[in-house]
């Protein structure tokens, strides 16, 4: 871990105090993450509700720059001046580094068709089963923790061999017994879970971010060479 990254970890747990009984599983989801990442694999996010809200959320901090500015690689960018000549240059410039995400709340057309046609509570967990390979993450968002529909998406998710991350109040449901790790925040009330669930998944992806695009000038870039 970068010490920017840990000092993104400690700055939370100094702001908000009440999440340090969550120091050990934060961190460990971090850890999953920051492996998925590393070996190519991508996100997948589902809740419901407010939760589904943050699904969009985190994808939306992981798939363009959040705190930091992502270019991407001089490689990458000659790629594209390549070619397309005439517009390479504003492609290039207008291109972020990106963490593969993808929240499973956004895909309308398959979640009612599955709804309609199949089963209400496996609309997410189709999804798993058709985006996941081993090595993904899924993270399932639940403020009671038990959720079907994303219980349902942890179980084929684990049959799979994608690890999984819950996020959920203080009793953490179904959740605490399938997932990997289980963010329990220390609240009963659904307004208050939410509440601390939006500080827990900015502090990780802001995490994630320094591990791969902090850059103190010192480190030459891997895709250099084309």
């Amino acid at each position: 871990m970068k010490k920017v990254t840990e000092e993104v970890f400690e700055r939370l747990i100094a702001d908000i105090p009440e999440l340090g009984i969550c120091r050990e599983s934060i961190f460990g989801a971090f850890n999953i993450l920051n492996h998925c990442y590393k070996n190519g694999g991508k996100v997948l996010i589902c809740g419901n509700g407010g939760s589904a809200a943050d699904s969009e959320h985190i994808v939306g901090e992981l798939m363009k720059g959040f705190m930091l500015k992502r270019n991407i690689s001089q490689c990458e960018s000659k790629k594209l001046k390549d070619a397309f000549p005439e517009d390479g240059e504003y492609l290039s410039a207008n291109l972020q580094g990106a963490l593969p995400a993808i929240s499973l709340v956004s895909q309308s057309a398959i979640i009612f068709a599955f709804i309609n046609d199949v089963a209400p509570d496996m609309v997410f967990a189709q999804q798993v089963y058709g985006y996941g390979k081993e090595g993904d993450v899924l993270i399932g968002i639940s403020t009671s923790g038990s959720a079907k529909n994303v219980s349902n998406a942890v179980k084929v998710a684990k049959a799979f061999k994608i690890s999984t991350i819950g996020l959920s109040g203080e009793k953490g449901g179904v959740l605490n017994e399938l997932c990997d790790i289980t963010i329990k925040v220390p609240s009963s009330q659904t307004y208050k879970i939410q509440e601390y669930h939006l500080p827990v998944y900015h502090a990780l992806c802001t995490m994630i971010e320094m591990e791969f695009f902090y850059n103190t000038g010192d480190v030459k870039d891997e895709n250099e060479i084309c």
